[in-house]
């Protein structure tokens, strides 16, 4: 048990210790006071203090505006003792149209813009309540809702705020606390009224439970202020619903505009909500400039007070769909909104909770304020009707009444002992006005009696009836989604529904400007590509003592596969290559060469291919070039080779015959089929040795021969078309390859 320290006493505590309490103390403060909202109200603390503050300014949807220092100074001065930036952020926010569906505060001046610039200082801004903002906190002086002491002890604010509009889900929430996030989308609010209601009739025994699947037919999926296309499946959807976690992948509306002699642009009228339009812009502007969206021509903001994005195809030919699928791909035009209910429950609890939950405890705090009103009404009635009644007793005996208080010296007792009065009733007498003794105001009171009678008889019959109290709330929701919902202007549904994009990988053709180039190796490792597609004798300068290693023709579109001596294969996109002017660049720029490590072979990248991986020890096997491909500068370890051994060969599959020779001059044919296919591995023997290792490899059709070129500069080549003597099984050693066989035991001579 921790013992009571005085200032100048030093107590002993494992570091360990000290810190996890400091840390889970500061960890449940943000959590609880900082970052999550509370699920009745959807408020985070700085939220509420600072509409508390506006209402105690009298800053009513009806009255002028202050000016917004003034409301940040009273917030951190009297509520939330953090930064005045901090709190007048989160006011901004509430203000702004763009960031919230039903912004709870009308602003008066620069309050930033859907680009992303900034609002004003706040000593230039003004602000008041709207009319949510008000409804939220209908009934805070009604005894509706706890209030607790502010942080200095000196003044009370409200727990939670008691109003009947759902602003959880309407306005929706993020932030970050230690450990947890929420992230909860807006959505319309008269579809949520639609989905409390039918809570309601299953609360009141009018319908069965209320399915998941009954919400969600209700609430389709978040509404954003900003509109666009939610483009993620019905199931995906519900299931995000169901557990309270999940996304919606969003997109911006589109559509085609013909403009005269068949050319056309696309009109961007809405973009993905929190995306700033400056940035979108920028974005789209330096894919133009780098070439990565050839068939994009141009980018142009006509946005006045609704967004025109207009974006004009390089050519007429350009398929409309394959435009805007690229653009999704590389921009913000489409984003992914995540879903985490992640709130302060009823039981003060940080919990995620489904969509249900979330609108069963918002019921359920509506239950309770409704409940706490009544009796708050009932009480003052009943106090009403007490001195009513005094007042009654005092005209049926006025003569009496006026001699007690001219003539006795205690008439506040005289009173209580002659009619029977209580102190309350006989205080009231005391202070009446002459002028209220007139025939006239007993007429009155006696009125008001009868109809408070009556409402007290009401409220009493609403306490004891749940069913009434039911009816209570519905009737209050259908006035707010009246007010609010789809009714009001504003109020109907912005963002749209469509099925999950079919088109989701965009073509490479669509994306790059398609052209020959000749890719051009060194022997010291010196890249470049050369426009066209150059013949073979075609003269290529080299820097002193280089000279070319490969030469082999692809297109802007392609991507390159470098396979290195330690098994490693590299991928290289060909319209990243250094250009064609100078000797190029070095690779080792481009990819992560180990030591001596050298690029072996090279070659364009066919899909849904197949290569034929060797080793100098003979190894070798079959990998699908899908499986070879890289994403990062260190390639892929495809083969595992030792510190004696190196990878030596990657073949395209091109034959039916596998023909290998050795250092020791033994040749070996046999059928492709007998390597296996693998991803990854040393691989199966191809042919054996006693000494030496392998020479070279080539793929062959059997019927078409073994061809090689005969020696000296003559351009012949010879076809030995028998290969009986050569053909064996795999891991074979072969036999010495035909008469004039190159002596360097390579097929190319």
């Amino acid at each position: 048990m921790p013992t009571q320290s005085t200032p100048d006493q030093i107590i002993e505590t494992p570091f360990d210790t000290a810190l996890s309490e400091r840390y889970l103390a500061y960890a449940l403060s943000t959590i609880m006071s900082r970052s999550l909202p509370d699920v009745r109200d959807g408020l985070k603390p700085v939220h509420r203090r600072l509409l508390y503050a506006m209402r105690l300014l009298k800053l009513d949807p009806e009255t002028g505006y202050k000016k917004c220092a003034r409301v940040v100074g009273d917030v951190i001065g009297k509520y939330h003792p953090h930064g005045d930036q901090a709190v007048y952020d989160a006011l901004v926010r509430l203000a702004q149209h763009f960031a919230v569906r039903y912004p709870l505060i009308d602003g008066q001046g620069n309050f930033g813009n859907i680009d992303g610039d900034n609002a004003a200082a706040m000593r230039y801004t003004e602000a008041r309540m709207t009319a949510i903002a008000a409804a939220l906190m209908d009934g805070l002086d009604e005894d509706s809702v706890d209030f607790r002491r502010t942080y200095d002890g000196e003044e009370e604010e409200p727990v939670v705020l008691p109003g009947a509009f759902p602003n959880l889900l309407a306005n929706g929430a993020s932030g970050i606390a230690v450990g947890m996030a929420t992230s909860i989308p807006p959505h319309n609010a008269g579809e949520l009224v639609d989905a409390l209601q039918l809570l309601i009739k299953a609360r009141k025994g009018k319908r069965g439970p209320v399915s998941d699947q009954d919400l969600v037919r209700l609430v389709p999926g978040p509404d954003f202020p900003t509109g666009g296309v939610v483009v993620e499946s019905p199931e995906s959807i519900l299931q995000s619903y169901r557990t309270g976690r999940g996304s919606f992948r969003t997109r911006a509306r589109w559509e085609k505009e013909e403009i005269g002699h068949g050319t056309w642009q696309i009109v961007v009228s809405e973009i993905p909500y929190q995306v700033g339009k400056a940035r979108l812009i920028e974005k789209i502007a330096e894919l133009i400039n780098d070439k990565k969206l050839p068939i994009l021509a141009d980018v142009r903001d006509e946005s006045t007070e609704d967004i025109r994005l207009v974006l004009e195809p390089k050519s007429r030919n350009v398929d409309p769909d394959i435009l805007m699928a690229s653009l999704f791909k590389l921009t913000d035009l489409e984003t992914r909104i995540s879903l985490n209910m992640n709130v302060i429950d009823l039981d003060g609890t940080p919990r995620v909770l489904s969509l249900g939950q979330v609108l069963e405890a918002f019921l359920d705090h509506q239950l309770v304020v409704l409940k706490r009103r009544t009796a708050f009404r009932l009480d003052k009635i009943a106090r009403r009707l007490e001195i009513l009644e005094g007042y009654l007793k005092a005209y049926l005996n006025l003569d009496e009444v006026i001699r007690i208080i001219r003539e006795e010296d205690e008439p506040k007792a005289e009173l209580i002992r002659t009619f029977t009065l209580t102190d309350i009733q006989a205080e009231a007498i005391l202070n009446m006005r002459l002028r209220s003794l007139r025939k006239l105001e007993e007429m009155t009171i006696r009125a008001e009696h009868e109809k408070l009678s009556i409402e007290q008889e009401s409220l009493t019959g609403l306490l004891a009836e749940p069913t009434l109290q039911w009816a209570e709330i519905g009737k209050k929701l259908t006035d707010i989604k009246k007010r609010f919902g789809s009714g009001m202007e504003g109020g109907a549904r912005r963002t749209g529904f469509s099925d999950a994009p079919v088109l989701d990988s965009v073509p490479m053709e669509a994306m790059i400007e398609r052209e020959p180039i000749t890719v051009v190796y060194s022997r010291r490792g010196w890249l470049r590509a050369m426009k066209g597609h150059m013949t073979p004798d075609a003269a290529i300068s080299f820097k002193e003592g280089d000279e070319e290693r490969f030469r082999l023709h692809a297109y802007t579109t392609d991507r390159i596969l470098a396979f290195t001596s330690q098994g490693r294969m590299h991928t290289l996109f060909a319209d990243k290559l250094p250009g064609g002017r100078g000797h190029g660049e070095p690779l080792r720029i481009l990819v992560d060469l180990q030591g001596d490590e050298e690029i072996v072979a090279m070659m364009p990248y066919e899909p849904d291919s197949h290569l034929l991986l060797a080793s100098s020890d003979g190894r070798g096997f079959q990998i699908e070039a899908d499986k070879a491909l890289a994403s990062t500068r260190s390639g892929r370890q495809v083969m595992n080779v030792g510190t004696s051994v190196r990878a030596t060969h990657c073949l395209p599959i091109d034959g039916d015959m596998v023909a290998i020779i050795g250092e020791n001059r033994r040749l070996l044919i046999f059928p492709l089929d007998e390597i296996p296919v693998m991803a990854r591995g040393r691989g199966v023997i191809l042919q054996r040795y006693r000494d030496g290792g392998l020479a070279d490899l080539r793929l062959i059709e059997k019927d078409q021969g073994l061809s090689w070129p005969m020696g000296g500069s003559t351009g012949r080549v010879r076809t030995e078309t028998d290969l009986t003597p050569w053909l064996g099984k795999r891991a074979g050693s072969g036999r010495l390859p035909p008469t004039g066989f190159p002596r360097s035991n390579l097929f190319s001579g």
